[in-house]
């Protein structure tokens, strides 16, 4: 090879050098666009949650509303079948039914208190409390913490789906319980009783109160994963065991011949 010939390859090489960062701006302004893009779509499916939540509660309310209101009318009709109730009666009925139905509307739904959930709360029960929980104290965190409350709330219907077939006592089960009841509430608790001016204050980990916040709401939600998908496979293997003992059963013998 000549030098000419070197010298020549020698400058490709160095153009190609010198495209790289305009490549690598390139990648970078494209993995920016697909986070942000991501970002979008979890906050949409959040917000498209919270609706979901907050309409099942108002229907929760309007049908205990309407109860209160059959209930009056039932109770109306039957005292009327024996004595006459008159007008007055009519319109004590009548402000007796708007009365409980603005109630059940209005009146102020009492907080969910995790520390309450005792031993003789079931699984099921204890994800829908820990759910209502997330949704009424994900209002006063930051929005990286709203990111990982929406990620844990995304995966809760699975999770109450496999701790619903959980027998009593099992380890795992047990585990999941405490981050529900105690361990992921106890942190938001504590973070919440962070005056506001003092959260921006650096622990001896180098993290402020908001990442401290993240970083612990991030390993109960990995910790609530790995607890779900170890439960789950309980449900695999025994769908194999039974899988195996019906093709060793049946599945090698051969129909008998008329």
């Amino acid at each position: 090879m000549s030098v000419e010939t070197e010298i020549q390859a020698i400058e490709r090489q160095v153009r190609e050098l010198e495209r790289l960062p305009a490549l690598q701006g390139k990648v970078d302004a494209s993995i920016d666009r697909a986070d942000r893009i991501l970002d979008h779509v979890n906050r949409s499916r959040a917000a498209r949650q919270a609706r979901a939540h907050d309409g099942a509660e108002v229907a929760r309310r309007l049908g205990q509303a309407g109860f209160y209101v059959a209930l009056v009318c039932v109770a109306t009709i039957a005292i009327g079948l024996f004595a006459p109730i008159g007008i007055f009666g009519f319109l004590g009925a009548v402000g007796l039914a708007i009365g409980l139905a603005a109630i059940a509307l209005f009146w102020p739904r009492k907080d969910i208190e995790m520390a309450e959930a005792t031993e003789k709360v079931g699984n099921a029960e204890l994800v829908r409390r820990f759910d209502r929980y997330m949704h009424q104290e994900r209002k006063a965190l930051p929005p990286p913490a709203k990111r990982e409350v929406d990620a844990i709330l995304s995966r809760l219907p699975e999770l109450r789906e496999v701790l619903e077939r959980v027998p009593a006592g099992d380890p795992q089960a047990a585990d999941a319980r405490r981050l529900m009841s105690r361990h992921l509430p106890g942190l938001i608790d504590r973070y919440e009783q962070v005056p506001a001016g003092y959260r921006d204050s650096i622990d001896n980990e180098g993290l402020s109160v908001d990442e401290r916040l993240v970083d612990g709401l991030k390993a109960g939600r990995k910790a609530l994963d790995e607890l779900g998908e170890n439960l789950a496979k309980k449900d695999v293997r025994a769908l194999e065991t039974h899988g195996r003992f019906l093709k060793t059963k049946y599945g090698d013998k051969q129909s008998p011949v008329d």
